[in-house]
């Protein structure tokens, strides 16, 4: 054999096209972290205007407090209508669809109306907001494998607190310099901002079609073609949604989250109450306490993600690794909402409150990518939604309750309110810790 026989050796070139689906993917996760900013300023732009509203529109408490629960009353119904769609339209127009209704909803408030026009604006965007969280994590997650996934879900949740952090004094701001209506237009407006940057830059991951124990197939934005994108594959067994929502690592991950998702709406909606009336802070004192309580929550949802995907990378089970750390926050938490009553006032109250209420965040991270490992690719988007309605009807029972207790027990009741929490957290914690295996799971699922 001559040297010309030989085909001449090619040095390997850089890989380029992991590079750049790498580059995709932390730009889509991005641009989703700012969906759920935009998503949470919208949630907050009628807390933050409440006596600005009141005067405007000469409402009572009551019809005002009735156009706050308008918010919730179409929100889990489309979170698992949508979260069901997801696998089967691609999230990246579900996702595009829900930017433009947002602003659309809360054009005509923008522009004037009453209580009719007010009601009307926040079931539209109820409606619209109730399957954001589950899609966009699905979104976000097709671009990563599953032992890459804790950082990018925990961005998308970190999306929550950096809109208090960011959108709430900005939209003060706007509120107090140029009216209520204004605010509500400026949110309006980035919300048709994010939807044109969506267009050209958004789309579904090389994971969005494999499932975890398999490598990706097709290209980013393919969906049911093979490695090559040369033609269909044949369509694997479905699983029924049953088989899914009856496992345990389903109801234990619900379970944990629907704790998370009560802290939540403690904190948005009574936690500055609570603050001032039974604890006595200044407005000053209380706005320190609540930044104290996001901020810890941030950093405790990059620190879960961090040392989940460690314990993950390290050959950790996920019952471990996922519903271990988040059980055990959980708990924690609940010993300090137990104990908050009892505590004497000062340093003590302030650090069992941070805490109680900061360490709670971390599950909806934990929750989400548990589900995505345990449900098979062409389920996602359903699991996610159903866990997401379920979850978020502590929006509609925590406020309602925790507002009947404070009317007939006065400030004792919000002592009530922490300690319900409490055991809402320490069932959660329990539920993580006892039933979420996502591995054991799986196998029984692809039986």
């Amino acid at each position: 054999m001559t040297d010309t026989d030989v085909a001449p050796a090619v040095p390997a070139g850089p890989p380029k096209a992991p590079s750049r689906t790498r580059r995709r993917a932390w730009t889509v996760t991005a641009l989703l972290v700012v969906f759920m900013m935009i998503n949470f300023a919208d949630k907050s732009v009628l807390g933050l205007a409440a006596d600005e509203i009141r005067q405007d529109l000469g409402l009572s408490a009551s019809a005002f407090g009735l156009a706050s629960s308008a918010f919730f009353l179409l929100f889990s119904i489309s979170g698992a209508a949508v979260g069901l769609l997801a696998d089967r339209i691609r999230p990246k127009w579900l996702l595009l669809a829900m930017a433009v209704l947002w602003s659309l909803s809360q054009a005509p408030l923008a522009v004037g109306g009453g209580l009719a026009v007010l009601l009307t604006s926040r079931v539209l965007l109820g409606a619209a907001e109730g399957p954001a969280f589950p899609v966009a994590q699905q979104a976000t997650l097709s671009w990563f494998p599953n032992h890459r996934r804790n950082l990018p879900g925990a961005l998308i949740v970190l999306g929550i607190t950096l809109g208090v952090l960011v959108a709430a004094p900005v939209l003060t701001w706007v509120i107090q310099h140029h009216g209520w209506r204004s605010a509500v237009a400026a949110v309006a407006l980035v919300g048709v901002v994010w939807a044109l940057l969506w267009i050209p830059f958004g789309g579904e991951g090389p994971y969005a079609t494999a499932s975890d124990t398999t490598a990706p197939t097709g290209s980013g934005d393919r969906r049911g073609e093979g490695a090559a994108g040369t033609g269909p594959v044949s369509a694997p067994h479905r699983t029924p949604y049953r088989r899914i929502l009856a496992t345990r690592t389903w109801i234990g991950a619900t379970a944990a989250y629907f704790g998370t998702y009560w802290v939540i709406a403690f904190a948005l909606v009574w936690l500055p109450s609570y603050l001032h009336d039974a604890l006595g802070y200044t407005s000053a004192g209380s706005t320190q306490v609540l930044m104290l309580v996001w901020g810890l929550g941030g950093v405790v949802v990059l620190g879960q993600a961090g040392l989940t995907g460690w314990l993950l990378r390290r050959g950790t089970a996920s019952r471990w690794a996922r519903g271990g750390v988040g059980g055990v926050l959980l708990l924690i938490g609940a010993a300090a909402c137990l104990a908050l009553p009892l505590a004497p006032a000062g340093a003590v109250t302030a650090v069992l409150l941070v805490a109680g209420f900061g360490l709670a965040g971390a599950m909806s991270s934990v929750a989400v990518t548990t589900v995505t490992e345990l449900a098979p690719a062409d389920r996602r988007g359903g699991a996610l939604g159903i866990m997401n309605a379920v979850v978020t009807t502590a929006g509609l029972i925590a406020p309602t309750l925790i507002g009947h207790l404070v009317d007939t027990r006065g400030v004792e009741g919000y002592q009530h309110a922490v300690l319900i929490t409490g055991a809402v957290l320490l069932l959660s914690g329990a539920a993580a810790l006892t039933l979420i295996d996502p591995d054991r799971d799986a196998r029984r699922l692809s039986a």
